[in-house]
């Protein structure tokens, strides 16, 4: 509680400042949380009612943005995002103050480069193509790392040029934080003078949007390091993501979809393809309705997966929203995957279904 309010007062202080020179600091946030009911949990095949901690339709935060022109088309630019549990108030990503995003930089009409911690380019990929994105059943079920695709001490380049859009990252230590294992944290500091290669992160993107549609390609790839989660124990271990995706827009609805090809080195099974399609449709001005098809394909062996997903919204005002949203997901093998991504102890026995029903509220400030 301090640490927070001694966040605040200096950001007032710097807001404060930054209007006197000519700068502009903003903040903003969101708050997103409900009730879920979850089945077969566990070996006892038990039903689980909680709030869940992490996401309903998108994960909670509070923000400071900020811009200041340095003339000659020069800005500088920052973010500061912290990312919160809504249901018993505390700081997510590992309890870092700032874990969603920290960075500051300098952009302009060639782009913008920016340092700290920070996306990489899988997420900004994704972003209009898979259509339910972080929501409590989606991607993130069958891959914790799509929406938590973030890196410390990195380096990052976004321009867009005429609607191709081209980005990098490149990370010296991409997980300062010892939170898990769980997708917030993977022990993996990196920084180190002894393995040049521990715990690097980097990231390559090409996107390109017109008005009706959009495409986009990236890779990203993470080493492992002396200590790191999910058996990637040393920096000539990686773990590799590349996708190819798209997007297109009929009239007010939108179709979305693509895959996403996984390399493990650390895996007994090292390869895996996954697949997602959704879409999204404005029944009425106040109701959307989106659903999305997500099918985990693992080569040499039966741990496979397929999740089906749906949400519908009620924009109670362009800020606030009324929501329900459901999902199920069918294990293969020894796959054990919940279906939910709101927070862990919901996972089903090992090849066991499962089904979640989240009824939520969120509001934009």
């Amino acid at each position: 509680m301090k640490k927070n309010m001694i966040a605040a007062g200096l950001m007032a202080a710097a807001a404060t400042a930054s209007h006197a020179q000519g700068g502009n600091v903003s903040v903003y946030g969101l708050i997103d949380t409900g009730v879920e009911y979850v089945t077969n949990v566990g070996a006892g095949g038990d039903n689980l009612t909680r709030m869940p901690t992490l996401t309903g339709t998108l994960p909670s935060r509070l923000g400071f943005r900020g811009t200041e022109d340095l003339g000659g088309g020069l800005k500088a630019v920052f973010t500061l995002e912290n990312g919160l549990a809504p249901d018993a108030g505390t700081q997510a990503q590992g309890g870092r103050l700032f874990g969603r995003q920290a960075f500051v930089g300098l952009s302009g009409d060639w782009g913008t480069v920016s340092i700290g911690r920070q996306y990489t380019m899988l997420f900004w990929s994704i972003l209009d193509s898979d259509i339910l994105g972080p929501n409590i059943y989606g991607s993130g079920g069958l891959d914790s790392y799509i929406p938590n695709a973030r890196a410390d001490n990195a380096v990052a380049y976004r321009g867009t040029f005429s609607g191709l859009t081209l980005g990098a990252t490149y990370s010296f230590g991409r997980d300062a934080v010892n939170a898990g294992p769980s997708p917030a944290g993977t022990n993996c500091a990196g920084e180190n003078a002894a393995d040049s290669k521990a715990c690097r992160e980097w990231s390559l993107m090409a996107k390109y949007d017109t008005a009706g549609w959009g495409v986009a390609a990236a890779y990203d790839r993470i080493n492992g390091g002396p200590g790191a989660f999910a058996g990637l124990t040393s920096g000539g271990l990686g773990d590799s993501r590349a996708t190819i995706n798209g997007y297109v827009k009929f009239g007010q609805a939108k179709l979305g979809g693509g895959v996403i090809r996984r390399s493990n080195e650390a895996s007994a099974a090292p390869r895996s393809d996954l697949y997602f399609i959704g879409g999204a449709y404005p029944v009425i001005p106040e109701i959307t309705v989106e659903v999305e098809l997500f099918r985990l394909d693992t080569k040499g062996n039966a741990n496979d997966a397929t999740l089906f997903a749906v949400r519908g919204l009620y924009h109670l005002s362009k800020r606030t929203a009324a929501y329900v949203t459901a999902g199920h997901v069918s294990n293969g093998g020894t796959l054990n995957l919940s279906v939910s991504g709101g927070a862990a102890g919901s996972n089903p026995v090992a090849g066991g279904s499962q089904t979640g029903l989240m009824v939520g509220m969120r509001h934009f400030f």
